[in-house]
């Protein structure tokens, strides 16, 4: 991956010192931030900003309950607070389509009228609130469904024929091949919006076997929607997923904050400037890549490849662990380093690490890197030039390649 910045010190940080640096973080970007919202984006600027991570979300809130001192509103002002492993509390504010998925169910075809059948969790999870507020915002009247006890939602289809479905696709497979077996009525269904899974091509072309068709969102619990599929003209599956509006998407190299080249593989950053629980430069730990150009739907906003896959490449090697702000730290040190990858193999019985480095001209010694290797890992590991070019861009810093047995 190219080179990026080194992460923000070496030592890890107190929970006060956490702490105070989000404070000092909001208060800083947000008025800044605001402002640049009715105009251009600088995101030069916004990427001079540290990441905030899952792990300090947890720490803040457990120092300062119940909300680490991020709500910028009364509690009167909240509607609902979900509970995401960690735990970590969220905030749901009391205006309409808090979580903006009034959108992307507008892209899947839901239209004012429709009956919905949700069957997110509803159980302190937020996805089935979070997916009912959009189809309120549009007018859907939605069936609380919620997840499991399939032969009573399979009746509850039967009887009230919603057109719509929302969930996982896994679970519209179980009700729709249930129904098949058992001679259930689903007929009704002619309409998805799927997500929190990977939606196979094949499992997709079974759908639309089936007189259905599925498009599918991306989203998270902190943030709410981020991307969504879209159709084109002639109902044509438009490629990747629209970024949603109301936020700000960045992609930067795992375990740093730089942002990476256009096209290439990046771990997923957002900020959203919700008046009640702003988030700045949220790391999700998810990867993907921007697409070139404007959307064949004729929407205009950036495109991302969707989901390609978690960022934490961290792993263990002869009992240490190898983190890929590491890798990182080792670019910082030698400017040569164009692109790097540590590859961990175990052809016999022992670990083995090698850094991959694509240098530039003059190249630096191999021995000085090997060096700087050992030193930031606490590890020996051999290094070997490789052509430039010849390294995937796709986000990776650590390639663990021994086999499970």
């Amino acid at each position: 991956m190219a080179r990026g910045r080194r992460p923000e010190g070496n030592q890890p940080l107190s929970n006060a010192e956490r702490q105070a640096r989000y404070r000092m973080r909001q208060q800083a970007a947000r008025p800044t931030l605001v402002r640049r919202h009715r105009q251009p984006v600088d995101r030069r600027s916004l990427a001079e900003l540290p990441l905030t991570r899952k792990s300090e979300l947890i720490e803040l809130q457990r120092q300062n309950p119940p909300f680490g001192g991020l709500v910028a509103a009364p509690m009167s002002a909240v509607r609902r607070v979900f509970v995401s492993p960690g735990p970590i509390y969220e905030p749901e504010g009391r205006r309409s389509d808090y979580w903006r998925f009034a959108r992307a169910l507008f892209a899947a075809g839901f239209r004012a009228g429709d009956l919905v059948h949700n069957t997110f969790s509803y159980h302190l999870t937020p996805a089935g609130a979070m997916v009912e507020s959009g189809a309120e915002a549009l007018g859907c009247p939605v069936i609380p469904a919620g997840t499991g006890q399939t032969e009573q939602q399979l009746r509850t289809i039967a009887d009230l024929r919603p057109v719509g479905y929302i969930g996982t696709p896994s679970f519209l497979k179980v009700l729709l091949d249930r129904a098949a077996s058992e001679g259930g009525d689903v007929s009704s269904l002619k309409k998805a919006l799927v997500g929190a899974e990977a939606l196979p091509s094949a499992l997709r072309a079974e759908f639309r076997s089936r007189g259905l068709g599925v498009l599918q969102c991306y989203g998270t619990a902190d943030i709410g929607i981020i991307a969504y599929e879209t159709t084109g003209p002639q109902g044509d599956l438009c490629e990747g997923m629209l970024v949603d509006e109301g936020i700000i998407l960045e992609l930067v190299l795992p375990g740093t904050g730089e942002p990476v080249p256009p096209g290439e593989v990046g771990e997923v950053v957002l900020t959203t400037l919700t008046p009640e629980y702003p988030l700045i430069r949220f790391a999700t730990g998810d990867l993907s890549a921007m697409l070139p150009g404007p959307s064949p739907c004729g929407r205009t906003n950036h495109r991302i490849k969707g989901w390609l896959g978690r960022a934490d490449q961290t792993t263990k090697v002869r009992g240490m662990f190898v983190h890929p702000e590491q890798v990182a730290e080792i670019l910082r040190r030698h400017k040569s380093i164009i692109r790097a990858r540590l590859v961990v193999e175990r052809p016999r019985s022992t670990d083995e690490m090698t850094l991959l480095a694509e240098l530039g001209e003059p190249p630096e010694d191999m021995g000085q890197i090997a060096e700087t290797l050992q030193a930031v890992t606490k590890l020996r590991g051999a290094v070997r030039r490789v052509p430039e070019g010849s390294l995937p861009a796709d986000g990776k810093l650590i390639e663990d390649r021994r086999k499970l047995t």
